[in-house]
């Protein structure tokens, strides 16, 4: 007998009305220092699906949700997404170029939040290899790894599943609690090069 699949839904986007723009419903503002957030969200329903469609052109616009998921028993992370533009000359390495095109945070909350919370995001990186390991440059709370890479997926629809359990362990050497918030972050304020696309739905499930 298979074994069951566990599910646990963060977004699908069918419950938010076609073409609203702005900060989706369920969703909140999430501030980052110095972004400068333009909110160019909109749901979408392209190539017979849902989704949130993401822009930016100087901006660094980030929107969280909570969550409440045992990683115990649901740790893989899954999205698919299609992004269209990757922002130019972003360079995760470099503070002065450290930007990304639409990516997924998983967030740990903790007092202070500016100086303990601890973030994972995951990205799609222009230059840096996939499995790549980056700090920001800008905040010690985040730490990036690299999923996609490059350009030449562009323009796809592409699923990913991600173990956020043996991840946090790889990042900060400990076991993780419960995350608190997922998060969708879209970030060209220092490139200032525009950044286009898509996130559809977002789950947490027990096996990949």
């Amino acid at each position: 007998m298979a074994e069951r699949i566990e599910l646990v839904p963060v977004e699908n986007w069918t419950r938010h009305p076609l073409n609203h723009r702005g900060v989706p419903e369920g969703w909140r503002t999430y501030e980052t220092v110095g972004g400068h957030p333009a909110y160019d969200f909109t749901v979408v329903e392209t190539d017979d699906r849902r989704a949130l469609l993401l822009r930016s052109n100087g901006d660094h616009s980030t929107i969280a949700r909570k969550v409440s998921v045992n990683l115990h028993a649901t740790p893989i992370l899954e999205w698919s997404w299609k992004l269209i533009q990757l922002p130019q000359g972003a360079d995760l390495r470099k503070r002065a170029t450290s930007d990304a095109a639409p990516h997924v945070f998983v967030i740990w909350p903790r007092t202070p939040a500016l100086l303990r919370s601890q973030l994972i995001g995951y990205v799609w990186d222009p230059v840096l290899p996939v499995g790549s390991i980056q700090k920001s440059q800008k905040t010690g709370t985040v730490t990036f790894m690299v999923v996609r890479s490059g350009t030449s997926e562009l323009g796809q629809w592409l699923t990913e599943r991600r173990n956020v359990a043996e991840d946090f362990r790889l990042m900060y050497g400990a076991d993780a609690d419960a995350p608190r918030a997922v998060a969708l972050s879209i970030d060209t304020n220092d490139t200032h090069a525009p950044s286009e696309g898509l996130i559809g739905p977002i789950l947490f499930r027990s096996s990949d």
